[in-house]
């Protein structure tokens, strides 16, 4: 389980004195936390799914690419640095990212599972990709793919 292995990685961190480390996997902790009280006024739940903590990782490490190229183009490059270091601890937990090809072979799979026809049929698609692929490709990218797949 996810959750574990993220506990585990704190300890470790901890037990060696890794700070940085340390700091990055104590805020995904603390997003998990944030997410696990928000989902337990809905159903009664104890906490999050690994899906959903796979979903708050991608956040995360988007978050950061986007405050890393802001920092660069900052002339803030220490800050960029230690933005990029937090990606590297965040993405040690994530499922590795499918390349361009299997990408398009996931998509082309998707169209055909749910017979789609036109780009209304767009929504189906991508539920399916998210259903099945979560944290493996970033959906902002995959949308255009799709589009044009089905034009």
């Amino acid at each position: 389980m996810l959750r574990d292995r993220l506990n585990q990685a704190l300890k470790e961190a901890m037990k060696s004195r890794e700070n940085e480390r340390l700091s990055t996997l104590r805020l995904i902790n603390a997003a998990i936390k944030d997410r696990d009280i928000a989902a337990r006024g809905d159903d009664g739940a104890t906490g999050v799914s690994d899906d959903e903590i796979l979903a708050i990782l991608a956040k995360m490490s988007k978050q950061r690419v986007e405050s890393a190229r802001v920092y660069e183009e900052a002339g803030r490059l220490e800050l960029a640095e230690q933005e990029r270091a937090e990606i590297k601890v965040i993405e040690e937990f994530m499922p590795r990212q499918m390349d361009a090809e299997e990408v398009d072979v996931a998509i082309r799979a998707a169209i055909k599972k749910v017979g789609a026809e036109s780009v209304r049929d767009m929504g189906k698609i991508m539920g399916e990709l998210k259903s099945n692929y979560a944290g493996q490709m970033d959906f902002g990218k995959v949308g255009a793919k799709v589009k044009s797949a089905l034009t």
